[in-house]
């Protein structure tokens, strides 16, 4: 069984809900890495709010704040940070969240 198949039987089961966690992701719009990580989440049916870094330089401001670095994508779920990251370390991430 996948992680990704671990997390949705885990959800059904109610023993984490990520659809109750605060999952915010950091972009740049131009940026490849987070467009790899939009459709990462999307594929995986996760919710998520997508913040514009460029567009608006308070959430620009917040992500350094949070993250310690102005690279994106930035993740943020319920408080805990995946800063500069690929999609192949999605998995591993939210396996870590469920601990």
């Amino acid at each position: 069984m996948s992680i990704i198949d671990k997390i949705k039987f885990i959800k059904r089961a109610g023993q984490v809900n990520i659809a109750m966690m605060k999952i915010r992701l950091f972009i740049k719009p131009y940026c490849g890495w987070c467009h790899k990580a939009i459709r990462w989440l999307d594929d995986h049916d996760i919710q998520y709010e997508k913040i514009d870094v460029i567009a608006d330089d308070a959430a620009f401001e917040e992500m350094v704040r949070l993250s310690g670095q102005e690279m994106a994508p930035v993740l943020e779920v319920d408080g805990k940070i995946l800063a500069d990251f690929g999609p192949e370390e999605l998995p591993g991430f939210f396996e870590r969240l469920k601990r």
